[in-house]
């Protein structure tokens, strides 16, 4: 077990609640009575890329007050009134979810209460409260005084609360409001999207303890053509960090550098990563201040990859670490029966990204939502290629000077919490023109703030929802790229500048009986048993080869990994417990359209 491992299976600090009866799951999956049992759900480290030894999770029963009769939780300035019998929730499931213990749906105000006690080994140390995700304002009081807000629901936030504690029994309060009226960014969460709203706290809570000089970011960009490793660390004025590369637990590579500043980790022969070797190094960093005192360990991890676009054979084509590799992959949506945004376990977060290696893919399209920063750490370890699309906003062309800055802060925030993981190789700003605003611009800025990875500016530009004018194709970014149901005729051709890219097809159903959700099913498409749905996808897939070869086809994303409410267009059902194509057949012919993609690299 790597160094990496052992830190992430330390013993964590918790504070246990008295349970109370579950609701009762439309459809449950395998883990739903874990999730259920455990006094404090999700426990494990959520920051894998930087690790410290010391933290407290806050995950498990808080007090709740909810509805849209509730205390205001929009901008307040001082704390609801619970009562002396409060209802609990289990954080961080969604309060629309079975598994939080309430199950309503749209709440608006949202009220969390918690009475922590900070361990006696933290004193004298500051004390910043982490919040993964809240959808999506969000109000914190440190026993009663306001210690901070937060907009966006996608991306992490922290405030340090040392200021606000005293010993003994302290209590924290967060008030979370979400209209869920489409003007902030939402995807199929939202007035337009097609699942179960969802609302408020729905990532880790927790606690730690730092120095008043502290690494309080890490950004790391990989630069194989130079054999050495961008870092740059943030911190105090005046400090200097120590990094230290290692390679199966040992030391390759060390250097001392001011922080705030980019400096190079040279790695000599370099250990490539890629989906069938996702080889991590790990990186130890030791902050020092001015007199050269150790002010703050911490642990994180890198991967040594690069992704651009090339020319093969007169051809543009994305190319990973200077080769061409067919991306196949599937539309993942990240929604759960039980939990809705939020996987009931980290095992199940872990299940289908491992579904999607055993069944021959090597990509995922993160499609309208982000995940705990640990998928993409499962992702980074067993490899498998992402694209991180941006959740859409629904009515950017309502009130513009309050919405479309809210979508640009929360892209640019959800780009810096995930900029690490070496398994994120393209960033979605727009998907199928919903929510559509200077894509152009958009793009333009996205590859100038990370020119490190690939950018799809409008992925499926030739659909568009009724409601607004199409913006189409911005003609800029990394990919021209359509989306066609079933498909894949007529799909994307390069041009002289982009690759070509088949964002979405498929989606052929197939009905599995006691494995639906309780709505009218649908799909674009159906089969009528598992066989012949499979032979209906190896067909599809003959067809993609043949427009990988002779039309330019650099990637193709199949609808979708599972079933998702009322779709019935999964490889497996919303509750994960049927594969409904042949695995092995699945298997064999990505497999072979990938290996097909690499022989055009020896032309």
């Amino acid at each position: 077990m790597d160094i990496r491992n052992r830190m992430l299976l330390l013993p964590v600090l918790l504070i246990v609640a008295a349970g109370l009866p579950a609701q009762k799951c439309p459809l449950p999956t395998a883990w739903t009575p874990v999730a259920n049992a455990a006094a404090v759900p999700l426990a494990e480290y959520p920051r894998p890329q930087l690790q410290r030894k010391e933290w407290l999770c806050l995950n498990g029963y808080w007090d709740y007050l909810g509805g849209r009769n509730a205390p205001d939780a929009q901008s307040p300035e001082s704390v609801a009134s619970f009562s002396a019998k409060p209802e609990k929730i289990k954080v961080p499931y969604c309060p629309e979810s079975a598994l939080s213990g309430i199950q309503r749906m749209q709440e608006t105000n949202m009220w969390y209460r918690k009475s922590i006690r900070i361990p006696a080994t933290w004193k004298g140390r500051q004390v910043l409260l982490h919040l993964e995700a809240v959808d999506h304002t969000a109000t914190v009081f440190v026993n009663g005084h306001k210690a901070g807000t937060h907009q966006g629901g996608y991306d992490s936030f922290v405030f340090n609360i040392t200021s606000y504690l005293q010993p003994g029994d302290n209590s924290i309060v967060i008030a979370a409001y979400d209209a869920n009226d489409g003007r902030t960014p939402s995807g199929k969460n939202g007035p337009r999207g097609d699942y179960t709203f969802t609302s408020g706290i729905w990532q880790t809570v927790w606690l730690e303890p730092v120095n008043t000089a502290y690494i309080e970011n890490v950004r790391l960009t990989p630069d194989l053509q130079n054999s050495r490793l961008a870092i740059k660390i943030q911190s105090s004025p005046g400090t200097r960090v120590k990094a230290t590369a290692l390679q199966n637990n040992k030391p390759v590579s060390t250097i001392t550098a001011s922080c705030n500043e980019t400096f190079f980790l040279p790695i000599n022969h370099p250990v490539y990563w890629s989906p069938d070797k996702p080889f991590l190094y790990d990186l130890q960093l030791t902050l020092l201040d001015d007199k050269g005192a150790v002010r703050d360990e911490a642990l994180s991890y890198f991967g040594m990859r690069d992704i651009k676009l090339g020319m093969v054979n007169g051809i543009p084509r994305p190319l990973l670490n200077g080769k061409f590799e067919m991306q196949l992959g599937l539309l993942d949506q990240g929604y759960w029966p039980d939990g809705i945004l939020t996987a009931p376990t980290d095992e199940a977060l872990q299940y289908d990204i491992r579904f999607t290696k055993q069944a021959g893919y090597n990509l995922i399209r993160k499609h309208m939502k982000t995940e705990p920063q640990r998928f993409y750490y499962w992702a980074d370890k067993l490899g498998l290629l992402v694209w991180q699309d941006m959740p859409a906003i629904w009515y950017q062309d309502e009130d513009t000077a309050v919405n479309r800055p809210r979508f640009r802060k929360e892209w640019k925030a959800i780009m810096d919490d995930h900029y690490n993981s070496p398994s994120i190789i393209a960033w979605v700003p727009f998907n199928e023109n919903w929510g559509a605003f200077d894509v152009k611009e958009i793009t333009d800025w996205v590859k100038a703030y990370d020119p490190s990875r690939l950018v799809n500016g409008n992925s499926g530009f030739n659909n568009n929802p009724s409601y607004q004018k199409a913006y189409g194709d911005p003609g800029n970014g990394d990919f021209v790229d359509t989306h066609i149901y079933v498909g894949p005729y007529k799909a994307s051709v390069p041009d002289e500048k982009r690759a070509a890219s088949l964002g979405e097809f498929g989606g052929v159903g197939l009905f599995v009986r006691g494995h639906m959700w309780p709505v009218e099913n649908n799909a674009y498409d159906y089969a009528p048993t598992k066989t012949s749905l499979t032979d209906r996808y190896i067909l599809l897939m003959d067809q993609v080869e043949q427009l990988m070869k002779y039309r330019g086809l650099s990637v193709a994303i199949y609808t979708q990994t599972t079933d998702v409410e009322h779709e019935v267009n999964g490889l497996l059902t919303y509750d994960r417990a049927f594969e409904k194509m042949e695995l092995p057949r699945i298997k064999s012919v990505n497999k072979a359209v990938i290996e097909s993609g690499r022989k055009l690299n020896e032309e």
